[in-house]
C-alpha cells in the first residue's frame, strides 16, 4: 500500500507515521506537510530511511495533484488547528482547512484514489457540564471557532464529495488528543513544560472546562480500524471516555511532578470557549470492534510527563517564544 498522509509531520500525523513503520512494514509513507511552526520533522528522524517527506502545501493543485496520483490511499491531518491562532488569525484556517481540503478532494476524485478525512469533536460545539448527552455520528454541527467552523466546513466538503462525485472516502472525529510530540502551545504539554521550566500553569476562566482526553496512539489505532473495516462514505467518532476537567488535569500534573496541586494561576477566558465535548464511541466499538488501550488517564498522563521530562531538546527551542505569545493575551486573575 501507498500512503499519503498529509500533515505527517505534525502532533497527530507524526505519531501515525510512527506507528504505521513500525506495526505495517508494507506501508510506502508519503509525508506532505507544510513544516510550519506546528511541525517538527525532527520528530520522524527515526524512521527518514523509510518514509519521504515532501515540503509543500495541501493547497497547492499540482503538487497534491502529482502525490495523490502515486497513492492507493490519502490519510488527510494536515490542518491548522489552535483555537487562539484562529481567534488572532482565521484566514490561515479558512485556507488550510476549507481550500486545501477541496483541493484534496479533487486530486482525490480524478485519481478514484481512497481517502480518509481526520476531524474533531469541536465541529458539534459544546455540551452543559450537567447534561448527560453526548456527541454521536449524528448529532448536529455547531461549532464556536473560526477553527472548528473551517474543520465542519472540511467535513461537508467531504461528505458531499461522496455524495455528489462518489469518492471512496470515511470520516473520523475524535476528542481531545494527549501524548509525545505535541507542540507546546497545546494545552497539556503547556501544563507540564510551565512546571519542569519553573513556571506556574495557567487555567483559562475557572478551569471547570470539561475535555475528552484520548491517547494519540489509541486515536491512530482507530483510524487504522475505520480504514481496514469501516463503511466508505460513513463517519466514526474516536473517544476513550476521558472525561476530565480541566482544573483536574492540571492538579494531576502538578501532583504527579512533586508539586503543590494548587500551584498554578487563573488568567482571563478564552472568547466563546466551549464548556464541554464529550464523545460516544460506540459505533466504533461494536461495528468494527475497536476498543482503546490507555483506559487509564492518570497512567497515560504519567507517561506522557516522563516523554517531556525527558525530551527537553525536542521542546525546549519553542517554548519561550510560545509563553512570550500568551502573555500578550492572558491576564491573571486569581
Amino acid at each position: 500500500m501507498r500512503a499519503l498522509v498529509t500533515g505527517g509531520a505534525g502532533f497527530i500525523g507524526a505519531n501515525f507515521v510512527l506507528s504505521t513503520v513500525a506495526s505495517r512494514p508494507d506501508v510506502d509513507i508519503t509525508v506532505l506537510d507544510k513544516l510550519t511552526y506546528a511541525a517538527n520533522p525532527s520528530t520522524l528522524d527515526s524512521v527518514a530511511d523509510r518514509i519521504e517527506i515532501v515540503e509543500g502545501d495541501i493547497a497547492d493543485a499540482d503538487l497534491v495533484d502529482r502525490l495523490v496520483a502515486q497513492t492507493d490511499i490519502v490519510i488527510h491531518f494536515a490542518a491548522e488547528s489552535h483555537n487562539d491562532n484562529s481567534l488572532a488569525d482565521p484566514s490561515a484556517f479558512v485556507q488550510t482547512n476549507l481550500v486545501g481540503t477541496y483541493t484534496l478532494l479533487e486530486a482525490v476524485r480524478r485519481h478514484r484514489t481512497r481517502l480518509h478525512h481526520i476531524s474533531t469533536d469541536e465541529v458539534y460545539g459544546d455540551l452543559a457540564l450537567d447534561d448527560p448527552s453526548r456527541f454521536t455520528e449524528t448529532t448536529p454541527y455547531n461549532p464556536s471557532s473560526p477553527y472548528s467552523s473551517t474543520k465542519a466546513g472540511s467535513d461537508l466538503l467531504v461528505r458531499a464529495w461522496v455524495r455528489s462525485f462518489g469518492i471512496h472516502a470515511t470520516l473520523s472525529n475524535c476528542s481531545n488528543n494527549y501524548g509525545p510530540y505535541q507542540h507546546v502551545e497545546k494545552f497539556i504539554p503547556r501544563q507540564i513544560t510551565n512546571v519542569l521550566t519553573g513556571a506556574r500553569p495557567r487555567l483559562y476562566g475557572t478551569g471547570t472546562n470539561v475535555r475528552d482526553w484520548i491517547h494519540v496512539d489509541d486515536h491512530n489505532d482507530a483510524v487504522w480500524t475505520i480504514i481496514d473495516t469501516g463503511v466508505v462514505g460513513e463517519t466514526y467518532l474516536i473517544g476513550a471516555d476521558g472525561e476530565t476537567d480541566n482544573r483536574t488535569v492540571v492538579e494531576t500534573i502538578l501532583e504527579i511532578l512533586g508539586k503543590p496541586t494548587d500551584a498554578y494561576d487563573l488568567v482571563t477566558d478564552r472568547p466563546g470557549h466551549d464548556m464541554r465535548y464529550a464523545i460516544d464511541s460506540t459505533r466504533l466499538r461494536t461495528e468494527l470492534g475497536w476498543s482503546p488501550r490507555y483506559t487509564d488517564f492518570r497512567a497515560g498522563l504519567e507517561a506522557t510527563v516522563d516523554w517531556y521530562r525527558e525530551n527537553e531538546n525536542w521542546w525546549r527551542p519553542v517554548k519561550d517564544g510560545v509563553e512570550r505569545g500568551y502573555a500578550r493575551t492572558e491576564k491573571i486573575v486569581g
